[in-house]
């Protein structure tokens, strides 16, 4: 089983120019950089580590509570994107 550093997750995450548009747009949300990067962090820290998975090069997690899976490449950390679940 892969160990998941949640709290590296936590502190490394980042973002790309064009992940906010894809973001509000898969979500149909209309929220700023700065709301963007506080919903994600909270939501990275609100959401168990059993529902972090690594898959390939990726984590997914998964938050029940919103309805959302976060995207997170495993060697950068960049948030590659958010989805509905």
């Amino acid at each position: 089983m892969i160990k998941i550093n949640k709290a590296e997750i936590l502190e490394k995450h980042c973002y790309t120019e064009l992940v906010y548009l894809r973001i509000n747009k898969k979500l149909k949300t209309a929220f700023s950089k700065d709301e963007i990067e506080k919903f994600i962090r909270k939501v990275l820290e609100e959401t168990t580590i059993e529902n972090y998975l690594k898959k390939g090069k990726n984590f997914y997690i998964s938050n029940f509570e919103n309805n959302i899976r976060i995207t997170v490449n495993s060697n950068t950390f960049r948030i590659i994107t958010v989805d509905r679940i």
